[in-house]
């Protein structure tokens, strides 16, 4: 996928299509909105979106594989840079939260796109993602392990998708007139991160639970082992059978 920039450059025709795209998609639902409706979201004709995507399948695939593969190749870059750079285990963590809460407020409509229309891939497209989330709940894994040694492997996977959870709540903060503004609600969102983090990490005397507290339920530990849907939701979010 082409990344949708942020930068000063103008977005090309096919990022201008995909940002409208998952707006639209986000606010209508995926069968909600016509190619005709996108077209003129962008200024072009609805069969003018042909010479740059085969349909709305096409599109809704590469607006979720692709933000998958940012989330993963930016985290890995990241932590790489991090390593490179000799960084302190606590700011190798804070670059990975940081560069998540850029997509969290920058990109909400493919938030609210990946827990709507996920299923609706192809087979393989959705194993794709799948396979990307994994490996990106993996180097938040390993990053919070580095900063807090004495969690499990599941108690930091467990600790990674709860505030994926929290950090992915931004699509309904979206209404609001009485938001700070971004760099404020960046870096509050940051210390939510952190502290959620270090409250299970490295909890005060007395006030850990025991080992079987701790342990999440069956359905749970199914889930987070599977991958479910990392990155872009929690395991609360999903149900527990």
């Amino acid at each position: 996928m082409e990344r949708m920039s942020t930068e000063t450059a103008a977005p090309t025709r096919r990022e201008q299509i995909l940002r409208e795209a998952a707006r639209l998609f986000a606010e209508r639902g995926f069968h909600g909105v016509g190619v005709d409706e996108i077209g003129a979201a962008v200024g072009i004709s609805g069969p003018g979106i042909y010479r740059h995507f085969a349909g709305k399948d096409a599109m809704l695939a590469e607006l979720l594989v692709g933000i998958s593969e940012r989330l993963h190749d930016g985290g890995r870059m990241r932590a790489e840079e991090a390593a490179a750079a000799g960084l302190a285990p606590g700011a190798a963590l804070d670059a990975l939260i940081a560069g998540h809460i850029d997509f969290a407020l920058d990109d909400r409509p493919l938030i609210t796109l990946h827990d709507r229309e996920l299923d609706r891939l192809r087979e393989a497209d959705r194993r794709r993602v799948r396979k990307l989330q994994r490996q990106y709940v993996e180097l938040w894994v390993t990053a919070v392990r580095a900063v807090y040694p004495g969690l499990t492997e599941l108690e930091a996977r467990v600790s990674v998708h709860t505030v994926f959870g929290l950090l992915n709540s931004t699509p309904h903060l979206s209404g609001s007139a009485e938001l700070p503004d971004r760099a404020t609600t960046a870096a509050l969102l940051h210390r939510l991160a952190r502290g959620a983090l270090g409250a299970v990490g490295d909890p005060g005397e007395g006030s850990r639970p025991e080992p079987d507290v701790l342990r999440a339920p069956e359905g749970v530990v199914e889930v987070v082992r599977d991958g479910g849907r990392p990155g872009l939701d929690s395991v609360a979010d999903r149900p527990v059978t």
